[in-house]
């Protein structure tokens, strides 16, 4: 399989057979970002005839039966029948309409077991696509967009160069909703700076509140020597929000979310875990972070932040 640099997905998509057709991000200006940094390049396309390999490696690897006597006779247990396939790069959503409807046609013609496809996908992929595009790629088997949305708080938005406005991130989820492709977003505490948490969380319930996501993961901002932002701070241009800060602005968040949708703080940016369905777990969750958040737990929680090497 043809893979570069760090691979990412989100950690929903562990069941996934990932298949690489982008590498890189089309943005790659978000100031707290650090994910694509040991690549030489911005963002490349994987050429057809590598995703068609990739494609024939898996299928004998899944599929073909003297692939599976073989397993047998190593004593390796069968591999589970291929429902999804994860398609990697910061946005693969990015390829034309036409590239994402050749990539699924060979994930069919090689993988016929497979039922939908997903991919991380930018606010302004969505929007770049028409309703019917998006139509034809659900019928295609796209779904389960995973979007970084980050935020719905526009002052924070626009300082970190995310490209798109709060507003946007409700416009495109009504499209996808529309064409009947599910996606899910990641939210990142911290975003808003030092004693904007409140704020931020609120902005981002209010646009939240307008979308669908089947699951909303919260991240932490974490920032990283590498990164635009680190820079910002060392110039006094911004101020990192306090770990306490950014569990109460979580707390914020989900009190103020009204959608039903499966709230977690996944990812080695969280020392805390909380994880429910809302409305119904909203009062469990919302203690066990009132009990993360007693101020003798700062310095601990720094700690944790300051000693993580990447996400």
């Amino acid at each position: 399989m043809h893979f570069t640099g760090t691979i990412w997905r989100p950690p929903y998509e562990a069941g996934s057979l990932l298949l690489q057709v982008a590498a890189g991000c089309t943005h790659h200006s978000c100031k707290f970002c650090t994910l694509y940094h040991d690549l030489p390049f911005s963002f490349r396309l994987s050429p057809m005839e590598e995703i068609e390999a990739d494609l024939r490696e898996a299928q004998m690897g899944l599929c073909d039966p003297m692939a599976q006597l073989s397993l047998r006779l190593q004593g390796i247990p069968r591999p589970a029948q291929l429902r999804r396939v994860f398609l990697t790069g910061a946005n693969p959503f990015a390829l034309s309409y036409d590239k994402l409807e050749a990539i699924a046609g060979l994930i069919r013609q090689y993988l016929p077991s497979c039922q939908t496809i997903g991919c991380f996908a930018r606010v302004t992929d969505i929007a770049a696509k028409t309703g019917e595009q998006l139509r034809r790629l659900a019928r295609l088997g796209f779904d389960g967009l995973s979007i970084g949305a980050e935020t719905g708080d526009p002052q924070a938005l626009d300082f970190m160069d995310k490209g798109y406005g709060a507003q946007d991130v409700a416009d495109q989820a009504r499209r996808l909703d529309q064409a009947k492709i599910g996606y899910h977003f990641t939210y990142l505490a911290g975003i808003s700076g030092a004693g904007r948490g409140r704020e931020g969380a609120l902005a981002s319930a209010e646009i939240f509140n307008q979308t669908n996501p089947g699951i909303l993961v919260c991240s932490m901002l974490t920032v990283f020597p590498e990164s635009r932002l680190y820079q910002e701070i060392q110039q006094g241009r911004w101020q990192e929000a306090g770990e306490i800060e950014k569990l109460q602005e979580i707390k914020t968040l989900i009190a103020a979310l009204n959608i039903p949708v499966h709230f977690a703080t996944l990812g080695a940016s969280n020392a805390i875990f909380v994880e429910g369905d809302l409305p119904q777990d909203r009062a469990a969750m919302l203690a066990q972070l009132d009990q993360a958040s007693r101020p003798e737990n700062e310095a601990p929680l720094r700690e944790y932040r300051q000693n993580l090497k990447h996400l």
